[in-house]
């Protein structure tokens, strides 16, 4: 038989039960079986940036930059950009196992994480998308505010002035002397996507660059004046739609 162990006044005494163990102890589940992301932090929903097809400069440009899977003109694409940047991972495991999609980009960055996603189906996109909101216990109607920095159209461009902007880290197509140019700049970065893609669709324009991760997104269109007016409408039409939501 056991002995139990003699009590010595001089130690001290141990409030924890004798045979509890810290590695028994229940984890929660974080893994593909958990019905909801649990992590320390919460997970901002920065933007939500549903397009329902691609337009065919649109689509070029973020082939250029994929790391992915392709997009094609006609494609309906979701951009979700997220903070803290590493809660992109879980939800990138997510959307792919809800539906079809493919992965087209995933940035992963200290303070925001993004990743695209691209179907032929809208419906396959969509669900996806609302796999990651019912994993992140939001809305969509819960998204960030998307906030304009900066906009301006800047009309008969000099040649010097559109030499340089055509050997910056330019991914799309060149800037002619003489074309007008809209320039826009929001917060979060991801909703330049929709007002590109608006844009495109109401005007023949030319996309410059479309810059949709960091801290600030950026887009510059170039064209003839009229269809740079209208061009920038339709932008600004987009972004007030997303911030009535």
């Amino acid at each position: 038989m056991s002995r139990s162990p003699r009590f010595d006044p001089r130690l001290p005494i141990d409030p924890r039960p004798q045979n509890a163990n810290p590695r028994s102890r229940p984890t929660p589940l974080t893994g593909s079986h958990s019905s909801s992301i649990q992590l320390g932090a919460d997970i901002e929903l920065r933007a939500y940036v549903f397009l329902d097809s691609l337009q065919p400069q649109l689509a070029a440009y973020m082939g250029t930059v994929s790391q992915g899977f392709l997009p094609i003109p006609g494609d309906a694409c979701l951009w979700l950009e997220v903070a803290p940047g590493m809660a992109v991972h879980r939800l990138t495991d997510i959307a792919l196992k809800a539906s079809t999609v493919r992965l087209g980009q995933k940035v992963v960055e200290r303070a925001f994480g993004s990743l695209a996603l691209y179907h032929r189906d809208q419906s396959s996109v969509l669900l996806s998308g609302q796999a990651v909101m019912d994993a992140m216990g939001t809305t969509v109607e819960r998204r960030g505010h998307c906030e304009v920095t900066w906009s301006e159209i800047i009309r008969a461009i000099t040649p010097d002035h559109a030499v340089l902007i055509n050997r910056q880290n330019r991914r799309g197509s060149m800037i002619q002397a003489g074309m007008s140019m809209f320039i826009l700049e929001t917060e979060p970065a991801g909703y330049v996507l929709i007002a590109a893609n608006e844009a495109e669709k109401s005007s023949n324009i030319t996309v410059v660059d479309v810059k949709a991760v960091g801290a600030y997104g950026r887009l510059t269109l170039a064209g003839r004046e009229g269809d740079i007016d209208e061009a920038a409408g339709a932008a600004m039409r987009a972004i007030e739609i997303i911030n009535r939501r």
